[in-house]
């Protein structure tokens, strides 16, 4: 059976001068209630005093906080946006210190600091508490803000349980509702691919993704072909004095630059990733180790594939629809391993595209018999690899909420 599952819908928002002041209040509030959570938490424990509760803040920093001259203030805004703000450090301390413990995945989180109102992005959340609501006319009315026009790219398959509100580092607005999903209504959504449809990806630079059946993908790169523009955009910015108007405005057209690339780059990695999804049972990948390769001499390159955002986007969409993922070890020898017969002949240099199988005499192509070896390793053709069976693990994917943050007009959920 398949979990239950929760997905982001994102819509571009377009509030008025008035709205964008309000919502740039409920900004605002937000942020000094989390850093005053914070800063109650450090003095707690510069004091050796027990950490306090969420009920003690909540009455401390919100309910008392708002009959004082300094944060009557606090009472312009909506009261579960505060809450919300408050339950936003309280999850970001639990993080840390399972993290700390070791009882989190993932690189080791530090202790949360101190939000400022130059953060280029922020956020607020309204739940259903708050009792805002849809419109007949399309709009999003939200408490002490107002209706604010939505721009629909699709309707929503359900009634939201929330919406958070988000302002990027280029001033767009979103709307990013967070909807439970239907396990059998989604799977049905594909028609379920034969029981021979397995396919190994081997991820590359030149070819962005290359699959055991011989399919190459080319890799878009996205920023290089943007990156004449964004140079561009760097030194007009460079050049103007700080503090002035003419460099906010430089600031924001730099900002705009950087969006438009990893909005296509996310657009690019939902198409492919859903369309591999659609056409196969079960599909085996490697587990990369990108941050390390993040620090060699190909890093930008690195970073423009955006392996990570698309290896977890298989993820979590291998299990909305009822597929199987498999990532096999980052030492498995894919690229030295001949998939006819199995003989290891050694590392090989990057420039070698082509080698001939010393054993079987079998002429390779690099990239090609590495995905034949993942699918292999993955235990998704023939007999497995030597020296992946233990490397070899069923992924699950670990998504509470996905989908589409940042896009200008579509949610992308597929």
């Amino acid at each position: 059976m398949v979990p239950f599952m929760q997905l982001r819908y994102s819509f571009r928002l377009y509030p008025t001068r008035g709205e964008q002041a309000a919502l740039g209040r409920a900004f605002g509030c937000a942020r000094v209630v989390y850093n005053d959570a914070v800063r109650a938490r450090r003095t707690a424990y510069e004091h050796k005093l027990p950490f306090p509760k969420i009920g003690a803040l909540s009455r401390i920093l919100i309910t008392e906080a708002k009959k004082t001259p300094e944060r009557a203030w606090l009472g312009e805004v909506s009261a579960v946006v505060l809450q919300q703000s408050l339950r936003d450090a309280e999850s970001a301390y639990s993080n840390f210190f399972a993290s700390l413990k070791g009882e989190r995945k993932g690189p080791r989180l530090g202790e949360p600091s101190f939000k400022s109102r130059k953060d280029t992005r922020q956020a607020i959340r309204f739940t259903a508490n708050a009792r805002w609501k849809l419109t007949d006319a399309g709009h999003l009315l939200l408490p002490k803000i107002g209706e604010v026009k939505v721009r629909w790219s699709r309707t929503l398959p359900a009634v939201p349980s929330s919406v958070t509100v988000i302002k990027d580092s280029a001033e767009r607005y979103f709307a990013s509702f967070v909807i439970g999903t239907d396990p059998e209504t989604d799977q049905a959504r594909f028609e379920t691919p034969g029981p021979d449809a397995k396919i190994g990806i081997d991820l590359g630079l030149t070819h962005f993704a290359i699959l055991s059946n011989g399919m190459k993908i080319d890799s878009p790169r996205f920023l290089r072909r943007a990156e004449k523009k964004l140079k561009k955009a760097q030194r007009e910015l460079d050049r103007k004095q700080k503090g002035s108007r003419n460099r906010a405005e430089a600031r924001l057209k730099l900002a705009r630059a950087h969006a438009a690339v990893a909005d296509a780059r996310r657009e690019f990695h939902h198409q492919l990733s859903t369309k591999l999804i659609r056409e196969n049972q079960a599909i085996g990948v490697e587990d990369l180790a990108v941050r390390a390769l993040a620090r060699t001499r190909m890093a930008k390159s690195v970073h423009d594939a955006g392996w990570s955002q698309f290896v977890t986007m298989l993820e979590y969409k291998a299990q909305r629809y009822g597929r199987t993922l498999i990532k096999i070890g980052r030492f498995v020898p894919t690229s030295q391993t001949c998939h006819v017969c199995d003989r290891i002949d050694g590392p090989k240099p990057l420039h070698i595209r082509t080698w001939t199988c010393p054993g079987c005499r079998t002429v390779h192509d690099r990239d090609i018999n590495s995905a034949i070896n993942v699918k292999k390793a993955a235990g998704l053709g023939g007999h497995s690899l030597r020296s992946a069976d233990k490397t070899t693990a069923p992924v699950v994917a670990q998504r509470s909420e996905t989908g589409s943050h940042g896009l200008p007009d579509v949610a992308r959920v597929a």
